[in-house]
Order: structure tokens, then sequence, then C-alpha cells
């Protein structure tokens, strides 16, 4: 039955078309394709009729199309015994979609790698978005890319585009002045440099790409550090530029205080050298902080007065708080009484005298007042008490 099946004339057509293919191979008769067998073309559809291994006949329209070949129903198969029955008049069909594919998604399979031109920093780029395409010469894209695949899924068209738009799509964000802050303001702008840098390289293999977009821009984990940074370096800029409109105090203030934090960043790992700078130069800058900060009203460290001098008994001048003369050696008695026990000078009001421990004050014998250490009269009733 398989035998009969296969001597009788065939209506061919690509019913259902699975949406993910973009070529489809018709194997119906074991490429025994028998003469004048019928060839339905659908819209959006082409087919290439491939006879003894050349392309007899390309159709790329809709219609209904005959099929000439070798291969009579019966006659041809029966006439071939010496060769197992097997006609050597191969033919095949091979249908192609030639609608446009829209909305076909892309993205970069690593981070495009270039130079911030502004920042000057190493950038590492994700990009995503979509494109459309259609098949626009039907004898190149067959001979020249498909390789007379059996079936040829859209995905590696698509494949093909990205990966051609790789190194590009490097040139051109190098060399468009954009930092990395205006990539996504700028994404249609560059979308149609890249169309047209890229394009042109896929008409030789018979298609076309077009309505290319970039959706979406990410970067990799060390840029976005490096754009962290930045950030706050900007916001930090503001900062000073804010306070700087409101007084100048108020800036030097900002500087103190950022040279304190460097200080303790550099103190929580004394022992490492980039400690040890940031600790010197916030040092150095600190001092000449501390001075801006005394012009704002802060309080300035007392400084010691200068002691009082006295003169000696033979004329000279002293330090007050000195025990002898620097001149004469005779010891300084100012402030100084003789100890009502022992003699020796001590401390004018002192209670005890340091040498002999003898209490410094005694009673009038006559009134009984008190009197002080040294005092020869009571100062209450004259009575003398030395």
């Amino acid at each position: 039955m398989g035998f009969f099946a296969n001597q009788m004339r065939s209506v061919i057509e690509w019913k259902d078309a699975d949406p993910d293919l973009l070529i489809w191979k018709w194997n119906g008769t074991n490429d025994e394709l028998k003469d004048a067998s019928k060839l339905i073309i659908n819209p959006g559809q082409a087919a290439i009729f491939v006879y003894e291994g050349q392309i007899k006949a390309i159709h790329d329209y809709p219609g209904l199309f005959e099929l000439k070949t070798a291969n009579l129903p019966f006659w041809t198969s029966i006439s071939k015994i010496m060769q197992g029955f097997t006609s050597e008049h191969k033919a095949n069909i091979y249908f192609i979609r030639i609608s446009t594919f829209l909305n076909q998604k892309w993205g970069t399979k690593s981070p495009v790698k270039y130079t911030d031109p502004v920042y000057k920093f190493p950038v590492g780029m994700r990009a995503f978005g979509n494109f459309s395409f259609s098949i626009t010469d039907v004898r190149k894209f067959f001979t020249e890319f498909s390789s007379n695949a059996d079936v040829y899924p859209i995905s590696a068209i698509r494949n093909v585009i990205v990966d051609r738009i790789m190194l590009p799509m490097t040139d051109v964000f190098a060399t468009s002045g954009f930092s990395y802050a205006d990539i996504d303001s700028k994404r249609m702008e560059l979308s149609k440099k890249l169309a047209e840098l890229v394009a042109p390289e896929f008409l030789p293999l018979g298609f076309e790409m077009s309505d290319f977009r970039i959706e979406n821009t990410d970067f990799d984990e060390k840029t976005q550090e490096r754009i962290d940074k930045i950030s706050d370096k900007m916001a930090d800029a503001h900062a000073i530029n804010a306070m700087g409109n409101i007084n100048t105090q108020g800036l030097n203030a900002y500087s103190t205080i950022e040279r304190l934090n460097a200080m303790n960043t550099a103190a929580a790992n004394p022992n490492g050298m980039a400690g040890m700078g940031v600790g010197m130069g916030a040092g150095m800058g600190l001092g000449a902080g501390m001075g801006m900060m005394g012009g704002m009203g802060m309080p300035q460290q007392a400084q010691p007065a200068a002691a009082a001098t006295i003169n000696c008994s033979c004329g000279a001048a002293m330090n007050q708080n000195a025990k002898f003369c620097p001149d004469c050696g005779k010891p300084n008695s100012q402030g100084k009484v003789a100890c009502i026990g022992c003699g020796a000078q001590i401390k004018e009001g002192a209670k005890f005298c340091p040498d002999c421990g003898k209490p410094q004050s005694a009673s009038c014998p006559k009134c009984s007042a008190s009197i002080p250490g040294g005092v020869k009269f009571c100062p209450e009733c004259g009575e003398k008490t030395q």
C-alpha cells in the first residue's frame, strides 16, 4: 500500500505553519515527487522547488502551481527495478515564511565593555530591546544562510542578529560622547546609529532588519559600584554648594566634620598605609579647620596668667612664689609668719606648723580672745602674748 501511495500525484501545502519556524521542508513521497503534482502557496509564504540538486523554481507569491518532474506515476518506479524501484529524479519542496516578523526580543549575552567618555572609567553594560526582520531575497537566504536545513527556527536568525550587533554596539557607546547617566535618555538616537551600522550586514544574507530599538539597559556589579560612588560624591557636592549658599561658616563647619570623619576612619585601621595617609592628611587639615572654627565663635582655651613679682628686702625683683631670692639668697618671707612653737617660716593663716605640728592659734591670757600665730599682742585687749 505504501508503494501505491507513493505513485499518486501530490497536493503540497504548508498547513498550520508552526509560528516558531522560518523554513519547513515537505517530504511526503520520499523525494520522488510525481509529475504534475500541485503546489499551493499561501499568503506570507514562498516555496523553493529543488529538482535533481538544483533550484528549478521559486514561487514567492500566493497561488496554485503545477510541478514538472520525470517521475511518471507507476512507470518510473517499475522501470527502475535495477535500482530497487528508486528513481534518481529527486525533488524537494522548501517552504519559507516571507512575512515580517515583528517585536523580536534581543539582549546582550554578556556585558558590553567600553570606557565612559565623560567619567573615564570602565563600563560593563547590558542592553535589551526588540527589532523586526523579513526575508527579502529568498534565493540568497536559502543558498547562503539556511544550508538546505529541513527546518529552520526563527530563534536561529535572531541569534545571528544579536551576535552581529555586539561589536558595533561597543563602538557606538564609546564614541557617542554620552555618559552612563545619559544612555537611557538617548536610547532612540543610539538605536538609530546602531541600526545604520548593523543593518547592511544582513542584506547579503537575504534578509533585512528593521525597527531596531534599545528598550532598556543595566550595568554589571562593578560598574554599579563605581556609579554609586560617583552619585554619592555628586550628592556631597550639591550639599556643599547648598551650605555655601547659606553662609561661609556652614561650609567651614561641614569641612571640619568631614576631616573628623576621615580621622575616625583612619583610626579604625591604624596599621594600614591608607589609614596612616588619611590620618596625616586629615590631621593637617584639621589644624586649619579648627582655626576656622575659632573664628565661628567657638571658645578658645584659656592661657595661664603670668605670675606676680615682689621685691626682696635687698631690693631685687623675684617671683612671689619663689622660696629664695635669686640675688641675695634670703628666704622669701612674703606672706609667711614664724611658727609660735619652733619659729620656722610657715604660710600665713596656717592652722598647724608643718615642721613641729604645733597649733598656730592661742588664747589671750587676759581676755581669752583667739590670737593668730606669730602675733605678739592681743588684738582685743593689747595684752602682750610673747
